[in-house]
């Protein structure tokens, strides 16, 4: 939760102090305004010395050189200029506000020699600057900035050819950007301050962008008959909470889209408890529903004409004297009965009803569902690609694009009658684990279960969501994985 630098944008000129970053192509060339900034050809001469060639991202810096008033003089490389996409200027601008340090009053040259970059290309090399600048450091009580005090956030002033079109591209982009920023505090925070409540109360908090925001309590669960859910929560100590999340963007005749999320603030697998180690980690089990909010937080913030859903489910899987045991049957909302083989397996047991509830109620264009919900797609894809299993080819291809624009990637994995097979229980309609092969498959055949023929999508984002690596725009454990790849699909097949 570090402080987000502001970002301002002016006119190329010449910059007469602070830290300064200019953009260098493949092969090391400079713009005119570029090489204005290094009088003394320090910069060139250092790019001989280190073997700087402009690869994309990459940086080379000049500390205090003469003949300017500058703290540091930085080169970033943008690559090929002609192969330059979104997800390159991302980068760009990453590599630049780290050139930088993230402190103090930052100078971008957003120029290139033989291209003016347009005003879209200047607001995600912003968004760029924005994601790279984020770090969670709330809980340290130590923050020197090396000069005997906290740091400031940084101010950063990117200059173009065009800054007043660039300000109106950023406004989207800063509404996104608060939305990947939103997803990662959640995901990042301990689950001894962020519970069921709590996180329910960060939902509500959407309201101030006019959401419309309802949160069902455990009575009304129950009235509704979501045990499947409500069996997952049962151990805690911490009351199971569904946040409905509603933007009405759109006409009011307008079927809604809709999103929901795993939301288990924190996963000791219940009686089927986990290993120890790495068990911290399962604070960040609620990347699903982390990610419908942040989304939800997005759209509202741009103003996106579209009508949308979120919904998350909100439990904490504990194994006191009144936990869920294995062997246990629930029956869901859907009336469909459930036998619990493992009380780890939970996450599915809460999408169960809300995509259930989602249906019935809203009746949406398509539903999305986000869970960090198995360990074996991680085994399958690593950290790379969240895995994407759908009823429909067209929502999944329109996904995989997505993914390939903004580098939430995702890579589609298989459904079928054969797997399906695998979650038929002798003593209940279906049991909540395939076993050991096939893991991710079996959890979505058993979710596809609940979804009737809405067209429907499940990303499982268990090592995309946390503890994936890190990258120019990301350095935090919680990545805010999918705020952007939903976005981007309703930005370019939902509104208007």
């Amino acid at each position: 939760m570090s402080q987000r630098p502001s970002i301002a944008f002016a006119k190329i000129a010449t910059p007469k102090k602070g830290s300064v970053v200019v953009l260098a192509a493949d092969g090391g060339g400079l713009s005119e305004a570029a090489s204005a900034c290094d009088p003394q050809g320090l910069l060139k001469k250092a790019f001989g010395v280190a073997d700087f060639s402009g690869k994309l991202a990459a940086s080379i810096e000049v500390l205090a050189p003469h003949g300017t008033e500058y703290d540091r003089l930085a080169a970033v490389g943008t690559g090929k200029t002609d192969a330059l996409d979104e997800r390159a200027w991302n980068r760009i601008g990453g590599a630049a506000f780290a050139a930088a340090r993230k402190t103090g009053e930052v100078t971008i040259v957003a120029d290139l020699d033989g291209t003016e970059p347009s005003a879209d290309d200047v607001a995600s090399l912003a968004l760029g600057v924005m994601l790279s600048a984020y770090a969670f450091d709330k809980y340290k009580t130590k923050k020197d900035n090396g000069k005997g005090g906290a740091p400031k956030p940084a101010k950063v002033t990117i200059l173009c050819a065009n800054p007043t079109a660039a300000k109106k591209a950023f406004a989207t982009a800063e509404a996104i950007a608060g939305g990947v920023l939103l997803a990662r505090d959640l995901v990042n925070e301990p689950a001894n301050v962020l519970g069921t409540v709590e996180f329910a109360d960060k939902a509500k908090e959407l309201e101030k962008l006019g959401v419309k925001v309802e949160i069902l309590t455990e009575k009304e669960m129950k009235k509704l008959g979501m045990a499947a859910l409500l069996g997952v929560a049962q151990g805690s100590a911490r009351p199971a909470r569904l946040a409905v999340m509603r933007w009405d963007g759109g006409k009011a005749k307008d079927q809604p889209v809709a999103f929901i999320g795993k939301g288990v603030v924190f996963d000791s697998g219940g009686i089927s408890i986990k290993p120890a180690g790495g068990m911290e980690d399962m604070k960040g089990d609620m990347g699903g529903a982390a990610a419908v909010t942040g989304l939800m937080h997005a759209l509202a913030a741009r103003k996106a004409k579209v009508n949308a859903v979120g919904i998350i489910g909100l439990v904490e899987n504990m194994p006191d004297a009144n936990a869920q045991r294995p062997g246990d049957i629930v029956t869901s909302m859907s009336g469909q009965t459930i036998e619990v083989i493992n009380t780890d397996a939970e996450g599915r047991l809460v999408l169960a009803d809300a995509l259930w509830y989602c249906n019935e109620r809203f009746k949406p264009r398509f539903m999305i569902n986000l869970a960090t919900l198995t360990g074996a797609v991680i085994v399958a894809l690593g950290n790379e690609h969240a895995g994407l299993f759908s009823n429909n080819d067209e929502l999944a291809d329109r996904l995989l694009a997505a993914g390939k624009d903004t580098g939430d990637k995702v890579w589609r994995l298989p459904l079928a009658p054969e797997y399906d097979k695998l979650i038929d229980s002798k003593n209940a309609d279906m049991k909540n684990t395939g076993g050991r092969n096939a893991g991710s498959i079996t959890a979505a055949q058993f979710l596809q279960r609940f979804v009737k023929d809405t067209p429907w999508a499940h990303l499982d984002i268990a090592g995309t969501a946390m503890g994936s690596p890190s990258s120019e725009i990301n350095q935090s454990w919680a990545s805010g994985f999918g705020v952007r790849l939903l976005d981007r699909l309703v930005r370019d097949h939902y509104e208007g």
